[in-house]
C-alpha cells in the first residue's frame, strides 16, 4: 500500500493509502469533532459533525469516511467548518432530550460537543418523539429521547456481533432504533451482549442500574468461558465492581463481550456469597479462620494419601492453578489421580483430535475462523457458550460467505 501525502491546517501529513481524513487528522494530533465515528467500528457519516474543507470541493466534505488522496489540503478548523457543525449541535440538540445534563462532565458525548461550541439549546423546536422506553432486558433500557440516530449501535450489533437485533425503522421524523416488528428486545434475536450500550454516545441505551464512581480500572481476563476475552473491571473505593467494559486491545475478543462477560459480576459481592471459611460442628456449619481451616482440612487429607486419594481440576481455574494442584496430588499426596472435568464433556472430541491432528486441543486460532473457507462445529453450540468465538463464525458467514456445518443432534443457531 502506498503512502499518501496530504496538508490539514498548514501541516504536512503522510499517512497510508486508504486512510480517512479523519484518522489522518489524529494521527497529525488534529482533533476533529465527530459523534457517529468510532474506530472500531466501520463509519456511517450519520451526524455531518465531522465535515471539514477540502481545497477545491464545493461543500463540506465529511472526514470519517472520505479517503485521503495525494496533495489534499484539509481545513478543519475555520469559521465555515465551526458554522456548520454548531448548526449540526443545534438539529440534533432538537430530538433530543432537553432533560439530558449537557455540561463538561457529563457522559453524553452530544452534550460535551454543545458545551465546546458554546450551543445552549436549539432554534429548531418542534415536535419531540414520544415512543416509550424499551426497558424489557434485565440489564439496560432503550431510551428513544435521547437517541439522535447516529447508528452506533447498530453498526456494533451487525457488524461487530453479526448479530442484527436492530435497525432504523419508520421514516423522516418518525424514524427510530428498534428491533424487526417492533418487538421489545427481550423477544428479538438481541443477546443482552451490551455491545450496543458500550458505543451510544448519548445515554440512549444505558445501564439500568445507575453506576457508583469508580476510581480505577483493572485489566484482566473474562473467568467465564475458555475464549480468554479481554475485560476492563471498574471498582469503587470499597473494591466493588461497579462496571465491566470490553478491551479492544485483547486479540482473543477484539472488544467484543457477551452477556456474561459484561454484566455476569453480581456474585462477586453477592450478599450471600461466603466469605469466610466454615467447619462443621455438631451438624452445624460454623465460622472458623483461614489457619484453623486449613490446618483441619490438612489432619483430615493426612489419611488419605496414595491411592485413596483423588482430585478434580476445574476448566474454569487458571493453568497455574492446575499445576499447582496436580503437584499436590503427586508430590504431597503420592497420588497420580488427577482428573479434569473435560475428560467427561470433551472425552469425545479429544480422541477424535489425537486421531486426525495428533493433539487433544485446538490447531487453529480465533483469527483462522474469519479467514477460512469452510468451517465445521462438531457437537457444540458456540452461539450460547462460546458466544465471541460464535461472533466470529458468523462474521465469516456473513461477510465473505463460508461455509459452516453444524454437525449436532439439536439445531442450534
Amino acid at each position: 500500500m502506498s503512502e499518501v501525502k496530504l496538508q490539514i491546517d498548514g501541516q504536512e501529513v503522510r499517512v497510508q493509502e486508504g486512510t480517512s481524513i479523519l484518522e489522518a487528522a489524529k494521527a497529525a494530533g488534529v482533533e476533529v469533532p465527530h459523534l457517529c465515528y468510532r474506530e472500531d467500528l466501520p463509519p456511517t457519516s450519520a451526524c455531518r459533525l465531522c465535515v471539514v474543507g477540502v481545497e477545491g470541493a464545493r461543500t463540506l466534505t465529511a472526514a470519517c469516511s472520505t479517503d485521503v488522496v495525494d496533495n489534499m489540503t484539509v481545513e478543519t478548523n475555520n469559521e465555515r467548518t465551526a458554522r456548520a457543525r454548531k448548526l449540526v449541535i443545534e438539529l440534533l440538540l432538537s430530538d433530543h432530550d432537553p432533560e439530558c445534563p449537557h455540561d463538561e462532565d457529563t457522559a453524553c458525548e452530544l452534550g460535551k460537543w454543545a458545551h465546546e461550541f458554546d450551543v445552549d439549546g436549539s432554534r429548531y423546536e418542534g415536535e419531540r418523539r414520544t415512543y416509550e422506553a424499551d426497558d424489557s432486558t434485565p440489564f439496560f433500557v432503550l431510551d428513544h429521547s435521547r437517541c439522535i440516530l447516529c447508528e452506533r449501535c447498530i453498526t456494533a450489533c451487525n457488524e461487530v456481533q453479526h448479530i442484527g437485533a436492530i435497525g432504523l425503522v419508520n421514516r423522516g421524523f418518525s424514524t427510530k432504533v428498534a428491533t424487526p416488528f417492533d418487538l421489545p428486545l427481550l423477544e428479538s434475536a438481541c443477546t443482552s451482549c451490551g455491545q450496543c450500550l458500550s458505543v451510544c454516545p448519548t445515554g440512549a441505551i444505558r445501564l439500568k442500574s445507575p453506576v457508583d464512581q469508580p476510581i480505577r480500572t483493572v485489566n484482566t481476563t473474562c473467568p467465564y468461558c475458555g475464549v480468554g476475552c479481554g475485560i476492563k473491571v471498574r471498582v469503587d473505593s470499597e473494591d466493588r465492581i461497579v462496571e465491566v467494559l470490553e478491551d479492544p486491545e485483547n486479540q482473543s475478543s477484539l472488544g467484543r463481550l457477551c452477556v456474561k462477560g459484561r454484566f455476569g459480576f453480581g456474585f462477586v459481592n453477592h450478599e450471600d456469597r461466603l466469605t469466610q471459611p466454615l467447619i462443621r460442628r455438631d451438624g452445624e456449619l460454623t465460622p472458623a479462620s483461614w489457619d484453623e481451616a486449613l490446618d483441619y482440612v490438612a489432619d483430615r487429607l493426612a489419611a488419605y494419601d496414595g491411592d485413596s486419594f483423588g482430585t478434580l481440576c476445574s476448566a474454569k481455574a487458571t493453568n497455574e492453578d492446575g499445576y499447582v494442584q496436580q503437584k499436590l496430588a503427586r508430590l504431597l499426596m503420592k497420588s497420580n489421580h488427577v482428573d479434569h472435568c473435560a475428560r467427561l464433556c470433551h472425552s469425545s472430541s479429544v480422541v477424535a483430535m489425537m486421531v486426525s491432528l495428533g493433539s487433544g486441543a485446538t490447531s487453529n486460532s480465533y483469527a483462522d475462523y474469519e479467514d477460512a473457507g469452510c468451517l465445521m462445529v462438531v457437537g457444540s453450540d458456540p452461539g450460547s457458550n462460546h458466544p465471541v468465538v460464535g461472533a466470529r463464525i458468523r462474521k465469516a458467514v456473513v461477510e465473505r460467505g463460508a461455509k459452516l456445518i453444524v454437525v449436532n443432534p439439536r439445531r442450534t443457531e
